[in-house]
């Protein structure tokens, strides 16, 4: 499921992510996986060496003892001893993986049918205001290439850069800062919807009338994407994810140019209502 988001050529495994807790998650999928791949060699080597070596007609004789008390408490013990193993680090990155304090920036993110807002709450321990919300929606080119006869080629859907994303870019992507926590205060507008981005190992579901919060801290500036994992209705496949990181710097300037037209407005406005009249004083 995690190809289906950002596919990629034959890929077999989850990604590792671009957080350090979706890294953090990708070495536990692959130690179970591992501890799996043992028990499975294990399990199936002793009942291959039965069936073949030990078969009637060799002359094989069944056992006549009908316990072993040293086997069984060694497939007692060492089974606990792994869920045990496993449980402890899954219990751990699940505490980190929902504790968002400590965020410097906070994002409000909305589905819809069928689009993404994103609201712009706090940055750096103050509110940002005059940042209008950004509304996110399945770029126009895919738009017209998933038409029912349309006559587009969905290959001819191609990002400046090469890639092919018919069906996996947006009109306007998510901006955030490099290198800052980032909590996502997570709700549906209309029906249940659901945000995820596997690079970020954020996935939570976007109810109306409920906030969910997951976090991320992205180190390297890139472009990330994601799905609506919910079905939420006909154009469920419309609601890709896109969040574009840049770094800090740039991020900054960014903002500052997303509130400055707001900045501007007030103050014409500002200056139409013109300085109050003092009221005549009273006789």
């Amino acid at each position: 499921m995690a190809a289906a988001a950002n596919p990629v050529p034959w890929q077999m495994n989850l990604g590792k992510g671009a957080t350090t807790v979706s890294r953090e998650i990708w070495d536990l999928h692959m130690a179970a996986l591992w501890v799996c791949v043992a028990l499975g060699v294990i399990v199936f080597g002793a009942m291959f060496i039965a069936i073949f070596r030990f078969r009637r007609s060799k002359g094989a004789v069944a056992a006549t003892w009908s316990h072993n008390t040293l086997l069984e408490v060694c497939w007692t013990i060492v089974p606990i001893l792994i869920l045990v193993g496993l449980a402890l680090p899954a219990t751990l990155l699940t505490r980190k993986l929902y504790n968002t304090s400590g965020a410097q920036m906070t994002v409000k993110v909305t589905g819809y049918q069928w689009l993404w807002r994103y609201d712009y709450i706090s940055y750096e321990g103050k509110p940002v205001t005059g940042v209008k919300p950004i509304f996110s929606r399945l770029a126009w080119n895919s738009n017209a290439a998933r038409q029912l006869d349309s006559g587009i080629n969905p290959d001819s859907i191609v990002s400046r850069d090469g890639y092919h994303d018919y069906l996996l870019n947006v009109t306007h992507p998510l901006v955030i800062p490099a290198g800052v926590k980032v909590r996502f205060l997570i709700t549906g507008g209309d029906v249940i919807h659901g945000w995820w981005v596997p690079d970020f190992a954020a996935k939570r579901d976007a109810i109306p009338g409920i906030m969910n919060d997951a976090w991320a801290k992205v180190d390297k500036p890139g472009i990330y994407r994601g799905q609506c994992y919910v079905l939420c209705g006909q154009d469920h496949s419309a609601m890709p994810v896109v969040v574009k990181v840049v770094p800090r710097d740039q991020f900054n300037a960014w903002l500052s140019a997303q509130e400055q037209p707001a900045t501007l407005d007030r103050a014409a406005r500002t200056a139409q209502v013109g300085p109050r009249k003092p009221a005549p004083a009273k006789g």
